[in-house]
């Protein structure tokens, strides 16, 4: 059998996760590595930086698919002055590959991981233009506070927790989904008919405009913590693609959100 080449995994996940589905200021695919390298272990996880190149490092990777770019808005140095720096400089020494899928596995992937988590039966995505987002119903309703505490369950946990904003035993059947930073959706939650809107990053002003307005429930997660269910996804679409092909697998546990202590008042 051949060996297996990190073109080759590429190759499947742009066929899985097409490029031209990308927002046209995102930056994704191969951003570094060497496309004819052997490939036996590849890791997932949200964010490329110092604790999963590390992890990627120690546990005998030859690839790291990361949900996020590592240099989304470009850049004209690559030294050890800067974080990303540093890291591009470990992966290139210790022969890892970086590649990214990131809003063209929003609108492939990452809305039916979350759905599915939660048992959301999609109906569309919640911004028609871009794909990204879903708009769906649970098979039974239930209190926004009983939603809320799902998620809770569902998503991994990080220090920060779950957010929720609304009537605690408000009935919850329609849901509106949107991993990462979704508060400007907010309007098209509305527009769907949600009873919940369940995003991360949601900011002060929108969301109390939101609220104020009469606008639907809204529940709240950290952004790797929304986002980290994809990564399953990816995986066990890739494995399915590569056959007997495929190479170990691991998915990141690391949580890379930057808040990592909270205080109770």
């Amino acid at each position: 059998m051949a060996v297996l080449q990190v073109g080759d995994v590429v190759a499947a996940m742009d066929g899985l996760f097409p490029p031209s589905a990308a927002q046209s200021w995102d930056r994704v695919g191969l951003s570094v590595g060497d496309v004819d390298a052997a490939v036996t272990r590849v890791g997932f996880a949200v964010d490329p930086c110092e604790a999963t190149v590390a992890e990627a490092i120690e546990r005998g990777a030859q690839l790291l698919v990361t949900h996020h770019p590592l240099y989304l808005r470009g850049t004209h140095a690559v030294t050890s002055a800067t974080g990303k720096g540093r890291w591009t400089m470990a992966l290139v020494r210790e022969g890892v590959s970086l590649f990214s899928a990131h809003t063209n596995a929003d609108v492939a992937a990452s809305t039916s991981a979350l759905a599915g988590l939660l048992g959301v039966r999609v109906e569309r995505p919640l911004d028609g233009e871009t794909g990204i987002g879903g708009v769906g119903e649970l098979e039974e309703a239930v209190t926004l506070a009983a939603f809320a505490a799902k998620v809770g369950e569902v998503l991994p946990k990080v220090p920060a927790g779950i957010l929720a904003a609304g009537d605690p035993e408000r009935e919850v059947r329609r849901v509106a989904l949107c991993s990462g930073a979704g508060d400007s959706l907010l309007e098209e939650a509305n527009a769907a008919g949600a009873d919940v809107y369940l995003t991360a990053d949601l900011r002060h002003h929108p969301a109390t405009d939101h609220l104020w307005n009469s606008g639907c429930a809204l529940v709240c997660a950290t952004h790797w913590a929304s986002e980290w269910p994809l990564l399953g996804e990816m995986a066990r679409r890739l494995a399915e693609l590569l056959g007997p092909s495929t190479p170990e697998i691991y998915v990141s546990k690391i949580p890379t959100d930057p808040w990592n202590i909270v205080v109770r008042q």
